[in-house]
This record gives C-alpha cells, structure tokens and sequence, in this order.
C-alpha cells in the first residue's frame, strides 16, 4: 500500500511538474531590443507580418475567427490603435465594455500566439472622429492639440498613464509575459510638424521622453517622423516604403514599416477602392530586400464604423478591399497571396536576418539583390527585380536565367530555386455574393413621422445661427433650427412663375431645410470641400413664416493641424427675390436643439419604440424626417448578414437598439452607384426571433425595397499560365536544409472552399487564352473544347481540388486547337453546404 502511495505521489508531482512547465512556458517573459537589422524579441530575430485590426470595428464575438484567419495568413504581430474618445467619452469616466474591451481582444491575440503592436496616440489618423480625441478636451480653456501646450501635455500625459497602467496591471507588455513588443507615441507627426513652429519640435521631444518614462521595457516608435528623437524608431507609412523611405535617422535603429496601405478609406460619393495583390506583395518583397524586417498591413481588417464613429464624410464599411473584408471573409487572391509571400520570405529567413546584403544593378529597371553567409551553416537568399512596368525580361543568375514579368520580384530561398513571384499568382481567387435572405424576407414596415419644429418649440436662443460641433457637442449627428420673419403681401413676388430663393451658406455637413413645415430640399458638401451653399425655390405667405433647418455633422475632422479649431453648420441664411430684395435672415434670432426627437426617445429600442403611435407603411413612400420599424427572423445559415439599402436616401440604421452606423445611398460615386448599398448587421446584434430594425430616414425612400441579406465567398476561381512557378507550399526548410515536399513541381490549379463546403457545379472553365476576373470571366479566342468537363471531372463534389495546367490533360494528341500560344488555365466554382445524409 505505501508503495503503491508512493507511485501515487510521484505520479501527482510529475502531473504538478507539468503543468507549471506548461504555464511558466506561455507566460515567460520576453525582454524586447533591437539593433539595426531587426527587432530581437527574447534573445530572436525574427521577420514580421504585421496586421492592423481595430478592436471597437467589430464585435468580441467576432475576434476570435478574425484574428485564427489572419495567423493562418502568415501574420504574426496585430497592431491596433487604442481610441481615446471611446474609452473617456466623458472626463474621468471610463468605458472598456463590449467591444471597447481592449484587454479581452489583446488577451486573444496573445492566447493565438500572436504578438501586438500598441499605438496608443493620442491622436490617431484612423478615419475615426476627431482623430480620437474625446469632444471635452475640444472645451478645455487654452488648449492647442498636438503642441506643446500645457493644458494639452496635461492631459494627453494622463490618458496615456491611464492605458500603459492598465497594459501593466494586466500583465500585457512582453517583459511581463504577455504579447505586446511594440508601442506607438504620436502618429504621423510630420505632416502638421511646421504648423506648431517651435512648439512642434519641442512637443516631439517631450512625448518621445515622456513615452519611455511611462514605460521602457518595449521599443517605442513613431511612424512617419524623420526627426524622431534618439530613444524612439521612426517608422515608414505609405504604399512602397522600399523606395520611398529613407531610412532610420539613427544607426541602431531597424527598418520597420508600420502603414502599408492595402487599398483606401472611402468616403461618401467615392467611387471603388483598389489596389491589387500583385502590388502589395512586389512593395513588400521590396521592402524586406532593401533591409526591412517588419511590414504592417493597414488595414488587415477593416470592419465597421459602427454608430457615429466614422470622420468626416467616411463611409460605415472601413477597408473593405483588405485581406479579411468588412464580413470577416477572406478577400482572395489578396490574402492568399501574401499569405504565401509570408511562407517565401520565412523559407529565407536566416539568410535575410544573417546573412550580408549585396545589390547588383544590371541595368534602370533589373537589379539582384542576394542576402548570403558563407561557411558550412551556408545561408543565402535571392530577390530578382524587374521594376519596368510594361515589359518581361530574363535574367541570369549564377549560371542560371530567370523569367520575370513585368513589376516583379522572385525570390529564390536558396539562391537558386523560385518558390514565389510577385506577379504570378497561384493561389485561388474568389468573389463575393450577397444573397436575399428567405427567412427575413417580406418587411413589414410602420412609420412615425419626427415633428418639424418652429422657433418656438426650440428653448435655445441665440441671434444667430450657433455654430455645430460646439452645439451638438459630439451627442447627436443632428441639430434643429429655427426662425420666422413676417411677411406682408407685397414683400412677395407679384407673378406666380416667380419664387423666392432660400439661400443658406454653411461650413458643413450637410442640411434638410423646411418652410412652414413642408420639405424644401436636402444640401451636402463633401471630404473635399465641407462647406456648401444651399439654393431652393420656396413658397412663402403673407404673416409667419418658420424657417426650419435639421443641420448635421458627418463625422468629426479626422487630420490636419488645429483640429480644436473646426468649424461646421450654417452661418449665413438670405431669402432672396422679394419685392425689395434680398434680405438677410442671418441675424434674425435662431432658435435651437440638439438631436431629434426619436432619438432622444430612443425609439429605435424596444422599450423607446412603445413611446409613440407606429402606423402602418402603405401609399406613397414616407418623407423627410421619418422613423420606420419592422420585425425580422435571423437569417438562415452561419454567413455574415447584411441589410441593402441602395434605394434608401440617408440616415442611421438599428438593430435590436445597437447602432449600425449611418447610410447614405442617395450620394452616388462618378460612376452612378452608391458608394456602399450593403451594411453589415454582426450575427452577435442578433437573436433567432423577432429581431427589431428601425431606420431614421432623413429625406425619403423606399423602405418597401430594403432587403436583408447573407455574405459568402463562395465562388472561387484559379487563373493560372503553364509558365506559373509550382505553389510555395511545396518548399520547406528545416534549420539549413532546403528541400521539395512533394514529387511533382508542376504548376496546377488549386482551389479550396471555405469552411466545410463542397464544389457543386463548374460555373466557367476554358483551357486557352481566357480573360476576365472570378465572377466575370469570358472566353478569348481560343479554348480546348475539354476544358468543362476536365475541371468536372478533377473538381465536382469535392471540398478541395488540383487540376493539372498540361496540355495532354485537356486535349489529346495533334487536336490541339491552339498549339502555338501560352496556355492560361482560368476556372470558376460554385461551393455549397454539404447534403446531410
């Protein structure tokens, strides 16, 4: 028996043993340097991929799978903001719940093995209002943000130990165990640096020492500061920082790229943003030839500007042409392609992070840039450039030629074998579809009509216009104003096809304007131009008549110096053609409020909706200034749901009393369409029953045609060329050994349905010289008469599949349709849902 206690006890300490082993391991601490080749993080160099990914963009159910998909991409380090004004809205009050849980979304991260990049601002150039900065500090007496000023030093200071205690407390920085290797003080300071004059400079210097006195056990950085001071990195932003950087402005300071763009923001009236991966991975691969050994993709994920948190002008949906876009799908080829960047540049990485650089420029446009360590640990890496834009070229290397198309880059991870070329992409494409949802189909709508007020009903006073931002103070997108003027017969115009002309001139955003209490029109600037001038014709009587405008911010300005120093809303109003002229209004006295009256109420929750009498949708479509309600089942299925609102004009949108942001469908790009019709409701908004949507609409629409829809990316596509390098996939290292994984080296078409789906149909398949994109493909001028069936028979009811680019695989012996060109392999399927038996 005490034998048998004994092998008890030894087993119980062994079982002790390993799990402290198992917890000590994941939180180690990690000491956090770095010299002028690389970050070194617990004593490794190591390259980094670096992600933007927002935390209050989507919410906490949602950063889980965000977060898996990008470290399946090859990403190893997320950078994140953190967003003043969401988590201080009101001074000395606090707010880290729901998705404002910052250390939640970084404690995930760090659960995935994924370190963090924390930029702390306090000014942040994300699209987001006022840059971050909470509305209070606009009111704080003598304040200049960004400069040395004392009241602005003050505060920025205390906000910023607020958030390197709270990283602290929660054991967040690396040296303490936790994922975080990099902090960011200040952003982009360069570009309003003159506007401060001396102050600029001096600000720089105390943010730089106060950063690192707050805190030294991580590197700080400044992106885009060439004068940053010795103790912090500075940093490239842009879209080629291989060539546009200049360097670290210090000799132990790493190259390091904290904004690569991977298309645009959009703002309203915009048309499509693109950029394609193509030139993201030549920027890249660039980069790290040229010393680099960090890039951060801005953004990695975009998500939403949910509620009113998007700047001036910005639409909801944030970087949507991203890796992952605003559903959390991936966007491929882009995130396919650099996913196998990654894996290239991994596969060279002790000879990048080792090995001595040298360039040879053969020519303007071809250059061999190979990173080697002699010795018997051989390590050596290769990047073969072809900057001409339009032209192929060969090169030789080593005894060896090389094929490079045109504005690309291969990489040769042993100096002598392509395991990538930034132009030929090999992995798959795939295409978005949204799909009318059949459970949340046939809208049952009821409106409430928002009362337009007159001068009378405004308590708020003043002889002019009030100016908005100071109005609203941040509260509500929306302000009402009011005035009256008695008019006598004959100040009117005698003819009846003559009208007078309200005339108001405003500093921005944008207006709906009432006379008498019928609609008059709607006026907008936009992000070029804020201020507009508003003309319409109106109908006036003799007596009173009540001047009434719903002005409104779109955002808060977002970049530039003086940001405490904007202005927006009207501030000159005439009414012009009357019997004695024009007459000024301006200083008539104005009546004021801010916010409408359901949104006061909150009528856009259960409780908030009880408060008025609903009536149901049925005639003409509702006007100006309406509210509508309906009830939804959640959406069939497990993908992203949206609510399409193109035949809407503008307003904000709810669900279950959570904001979804604002539309605006009615501002069209130069190309006719809206700059966003879909907007994404997050399945954790939702309940299975009985979901409550309610839409405020400013200027009229047809909410009978708002549809309620589900996201996939299920059509996915190959487009490959017999000249194609083999997938980078089939390569592996291991410590100096470079060797093939599989037999066969040949290029091939690969494609993979998301999650657990199947391939249910060839939807496009031609062997030849097709052309197009995934969705949109169409035949050129030859194609193998074989080429559906072939794809049938390699594809059809399978979750992933190889389809062989050879030529006696689609066409047999001398019937060859087009024996004498290149042959591009382009195929598109459809993937489905698996029949359950």
């Amino acid at each position: 028996m005490a034998k048998q206690n004994q092998i008890l006890l030894t087993l119980a300490l062994l079982i002790f043993s390993l799990i402290s082993s198992a917890t000590g391991a994941a939180e180690k601490p990690r000491g956090v340097t770095y010299d002028s080749r690389s970050l070194i993080v617990n004593g490794n160099r190591e390259l980094f991929f670096s992600g933007s990914i927002h935390y209050p963009r989507s919410p906490p159910e949602m950063w889980p799978d965000i977060i898996r998909k990008a470290k399946e991409g090859g990403i190893n380090l997320i950078q994140t903001y953190v967003f003043w004004n969401i988590h201080e809205p009101i001074q000395g009050q606090f707010d880290f719940e729901g998705n404002y849980d910052i250390v939640k979304f970084i404690k995930e991260i760090g659960k995935q093995g994924l370190y963090v990049t924390l930029r702390i601002g306090p000014y942040i150039e994300a699209e987001w209002t006022s840059g971050g900065f909470p509305y209070w500090l606009r009111e704080v007496k003598n304040i200049t943000f960004r400069s040395y000023n004392e009241p602005f030093v003050y505060h920025m200071k205390k906000y910023a130990e607020m958030v390197i205690e709270l990283m602290k407390k929660e054991k967040l920085f690396a040296p303490q165990g936790g994922p975080i290797i990099l902090a960011q003080i200040e952003n982009e300071y360069n570009n309003v640096q003159l506007a401060y004059k001396e102050n600029g400079k001096k600000y720089i210097e105390w943010a730089a020492n106060m950063a690192v006195g707050l805190y030294n056990g991580v590197p700080w950085i400044m992106c885009k500061q060439k004068d940053a001071p010795p103790s912090v990195i500075n940093t490239c932003n842009g879209r080629h920082c291989g060539d546009t950087f200049t360097g670290p402005n210090g000799p132990n300071k790493p190259s390091l790229w904290t904004e690569n763009w991977t298309a645009q923001y959009r703002t309203y009236g915009d048309p499509p943003a693109q950029r394609s991966a193509e030139d993201l991975a030549f920027s890249v691969a660039r980069f790290f030839a040229k010393n680099g050994t960090l890039t951060n993709y801005y953004m990695y994920y975009g998500g939403t500007n949910f509620g009113r948190t998007s700047s001036s002008f910005v639409t909801t949906r944030y970087y949507d042409e991203a890796p992952l876009d605003e559903f959390g799908l991936m966007r491929d080829p882009k995130w396919s392609h650099l996913r196998d960047l990654h894996r290239a540049l991994r596969l060279s990485r002790r000879a990048l992070l080792w090995g001595t650089p040298t360039v040879q420029k053969i020519n303007e446009n071809l250059e061999i840039t190979v990173y080697e360590k002699p010795g018997p640990d051989h390590m050596c890496a290769a990047f073969l450039t072809n900057n001409h834009t339009k032209l192929p070229s060969n090169i030789t290397f080593r005894g060896a030629e090389y094929y490079l198309p045109e504005k690309s880059i291969s990489i040769l991870a042993d100096c002598k074998t392509v395991v990538y070329n930034t132009q030929t992409v090999v992995s798959q494409h795939n295409s978005r579809n949204f799909v009318p949802s059949e459970k949340a189909k046939n809208l049952k709508w009821e409106i409430y009509q928002e009362k337009v007020p007159t001068i009378h009903d405004l308590a708020l006073k003043n002889r002019d216009p009030l100016e908005l931002y100071s109005l609203t103070k941040d509260k509500s997108d929306y302000a009402w104003y009011s005035t009256s003027i008695n008019l006598d017969r004959r100040d009117l115009p005698m003819r009846p096809d003559i009208l007078p002309v309200l005339q108001i001139a405003s500093m921005g955003h944008a207006l709906v304007a009432f006379v008498n209490g019928q609609y008059v029109g709607f006026g907008h600037g936009n992000n070029i131009e804020k201020s507009f001038v508003f003309r319409q014709p109106v109908v006036l009587k003799p007596g009173i008549n009540h001047i009434t405008l719903l002005a409104e911010t779109i955002g808060y300005p977002n970049s530039g110096a003086y940001m405490e120093k904007r202005f927006a809303g009207p501030r000159g109003v005439t009414l012009q053609g009357l019997m004695a002229g024009t007459l000024d209004i301006t200083l008539n006295v104005w009546g004021h409020e801010v916010g409408v009256y359901g949104e006061k109420e909150q009528l856009f929750t259960e409780e908030g909706a009880k408060k008025v009498k609903w009536n149901s949708l049925a005639g003409p479509p509702p006007g100006p200034v309406t509210w509508l309600k309906t009830y939804f089942d959640a959406p069939e299925g497990t993908d992203p749901v949206a609510l399409r609102m193109d035949k809407m004009q503008k307003g904000m949108m709810w669900v279950n009393g959570k904001s979804l942001g604002r539309y605006w469908a009615s501002f069209l790009s130069p190309l006719g369409q809206p700059t966003q019709s879909e907007y994404h409701i997050p399945r954790a908004f939702l309940k299975p029953n009985n979901n409550l949507l309610v839409v405020f609409e400013e200027t009229g629409g047809h909410p009978e045609i708002i549809q309620i829809v589900t996201v996939n990316r299920d059509t996915i596509c190959s487009m490959i060329t017999e000249y194609h390098p083999p997938n980078v996939k089939y390569w592996e290292r291991s410590r100096s050994k470079f060797r093939a994984v599989v037999e066969d080296l040949k290029a091939g078409a690969h494609l993979t349905c998301p999650d657990d789906n199947v391939i249910e149909k060839v939807e496009f398949a031609s062997y030849g010289d097709p052309d197009g994109a995934c969705g949109n493909f169409y035949m050129g001028n030859c194609t193998s008469p074989n080429s559906i069936k072939v794809a049938e028979k390699y594809c059809l009811g399978k979750h992933t599949c190889s389809i062989p680019v050879e030529r006696e695989v689609f066409d047999e012996p001398n019937k060859d349709p087009c024996p004498n060109i290149f042959k591009t392999l382009a195929v598109q399927v459809k993937c489905v849902v698996p029949k359950k038996n």
